[in-house]
């Protein structure tokens, strides 16, 4: 199951469903195989994976679904809590969504009996991105179009409130750097707020727009990564406002931009998904050309494992993953 070219997947996993989001989970969990979230139009599934290239007793990879859960409603955007662990007893899966009807879904399970969720309303407006606080996952940090990120405690109260400028695109929130939020919004202006104060502390011009997606990376705190147009972005917030280095990747436009979290120069784009097939290409700074190029049929979704240079993209009743050089 290895690549035999730059195009082919490495892996494939089927789904019951069109897949509009994937998420691996970014935080330890406590177990050997890898926790994999997807979305589709009605369900939500929570499986895991194991591949050959951590393991060298897999053959190609294992995948296993856990549980799916009834979402009644399009799925648009996953985050996983660190609340989550399989090592415990019993076992604790919670993860929040951002639907289509404009309302964040908190779920809690025990992959028994145990199946809870929350509802929060606020936003008047698609929600285009939401995280977790990366430590001890007590609060929810979501964007939308309505203009304003919100951060909600884990009752769906709203803690604090941001008035952008423009729509909401992307939010991150840094395990090393818990008291600040990124934000990156549609006018390509990225701005970091104090959680204390509730200030603005920092801003990042993109000087193009759409900006449609932006990463704060695990590996070094003052990278920011970003799409915006057809070109990828980023900024080292030490030296500039300004992207340090820039370039137009994809033909049509840009959409989502993510960091490998194993290698600081390592990061992923996709384009818009075409008619028939979107476009993924895996960068290294130390590179030109993109190091891989990969094709999945009306893809949709972006995300890095959490220990291996492998990424995943959903689309039609599938999940692709590639296998990248360090």
């Amino acid at each position: 199951m290895k690549q035999d070219s730059t195009r082919n997947t490495s892996y494939t996993v089927d789904c019951e469903d069109y897949v509009h989001v994937v998420k691996f989970n970014p935080f330890d969990s406590g177990d050997s195989c890898s926790l994999i979230a997807y979305g589709g139009n009605n369900y939500v599934v929570i499986g895991t994976c194991r591949f050959q290239e951590e393991d060298a007793e897999v053959e190609g990879m294992q995948y296993k679904t856990l549980r799916t859960f009834h979402h009644g409603i399009r799925v648009d955007a996953i985050a996983w809590s660190p609340e989550t662990r399989l090592d415990a007893i019993p076992p604790q899966i919670r993860f929040c969504t951002a639907a289509s009807d404009r309302k964040l879904r908190l779920f809690t399970s025990d992959l028994q009996d145990k199946n809870e969720f929350k509802t929060f309303d606020g936003h008047t407006d698609y929600i285009n991105d939401l995280v977790f606080a990366p430590n001890e996952g007590q609060e929810i940090a979501s964007v939308s179009d309505d203009h304003t990120c919100r951060v909600w405690d884990l009752e769906g109260n709203e803690k604090a409130h941001f008035v952008l400028r423009s729509s909401g695109m992307s939010v991150c929130w840094h395990p090393e750097e818990a008291f600040k939020l990124m934000v990156a919004e549609k006018n390509g202006t990225i701005r970091f707020y104090d959680l204390i104060t509730q200030q603005a502390i920092l801003s990042l011009e993109c000087e193009q727009t759409p900006l449609m997606s932006a990463d704060w990376c695990l590996k070094n705190t003052f990278k920011i990564g970003a799409v915006a147009g057809s070109d990828w972005l980023i900024w080292d917030i030490t030296r500039s406002s300004y992207p340090q280095d820039k370039r137009p990747v994809h033909v049509d436009r840009a959409r989502l931009f993510r960091w490998s979290r194993v290698n600081e120069n390592l990061f992923a784009t996709t384009g818009y998904p075409g008619k028939t097939t979107t476009q993924l290409l895996v960068h290294h700074l130390g590179h030109p050309q993109p190091i891989l190029t990969g094709t999945a049929a009306v893809g949709s979704g972006l995300t890095w494992h959490r220990t291996l240079p492998l990424c995943a993209v959903g689309g039609d009743h599938k999940i692709f993953f590639w296998v990248t050089e360090m």
